[in-house]
């Protein structure tokens, strides 16, 4: 379905919101911002960034709903014959070499970081973000597999399949708050994969495996 005229300005609205109170924590840091200081500078009132953003960590993180279904997306689309720590081991490379900005790679991503760093409420939502990624992955396990309520499988393999992007992501974020260059980042973490891959047992690692044929 084609987005209607009142559904696109609602959408520019609110990346205009965010894009400008994303500035200002870049500059200020998130605690000294004030919300009145965001609406302030969109030319819109306070109760007008709350309905967009009920929190004020939504207008710093409002990029991240869509990456905690993101290990879930490629356990779904793996290929035949691949496991789901096959799939997600394999996208990661993938996204690694691309030097992708989706994990990090990317210029700029060190003053995200020091916002974040410098501010417990947004090291919390991050956490509760990772919570999702974890409850996500193991949905989709079990609809996968077809495992029952009482299989605890889906959660033990899940919980290791996002550690798995955890782990990759942790150290690239880690290596880019640390000054070093996206390229040069992006070469070291492909073998921070072959470790991760290295310390998978074959239980991990042939679970979900999708039908050859």
């Amino acid at each position: 379905m084609a987005e209607g005229l009142r559904e696109r300005k609602k959408r520019q609205a609110k990346q205009h919101i965010s894009d400008l109170a994303t500035g200002l924590f870049l500059k200020h840091g998130f605690v000294t911002v004030t919300v009145a200081e965001i609406a302030d500078l969109a030319d819109v009132s306070v109760n007008t960034v709350y309905n967009y953003f009920p929190a004020k960590e939504d207008l710093f993180l409002d990029r991240m709903k869509g990456v905690t279904q993101r290990v879930a997306r490629f356990v779904r689309a793996r290929d035949k014959g691949e496991s789901a720590a096959e799939a997600v081991l394999r996208e990661l490379r993938a996204a690694v070499v691309a030097v992708s900005p989706e994990l990090g790679l990317m210029d700029g991503f060190a003053d995200f970081m020091k916002v974040i760093e410098g501010a417990p409420t947004l090291k919390a939502r991050l956490w509760y973000l990772q919570q999702e990624v974890l409850d996500a992955v193991v949905e989709t396990l079990r609809e996968e597999t077809g495992a029952g309520p009482e299989d605890t499988m889906p959660l033990l393999v899940g919980g290791q399949i996002a550690w798995i992007e955890g782990a990759v992501v942790g150290y690239i974020s880690k290596e880019m708050l640390a000054g070093r260059k996206a390229v040069d980042v992006s070469r070291d973490a492909l073998a921070v994969l072959d470790d991760i891959e290295g310390l998978l047992g074959a239980g991990v690692l042939n679970y979900a495996r999708r039908a050859a044929e």
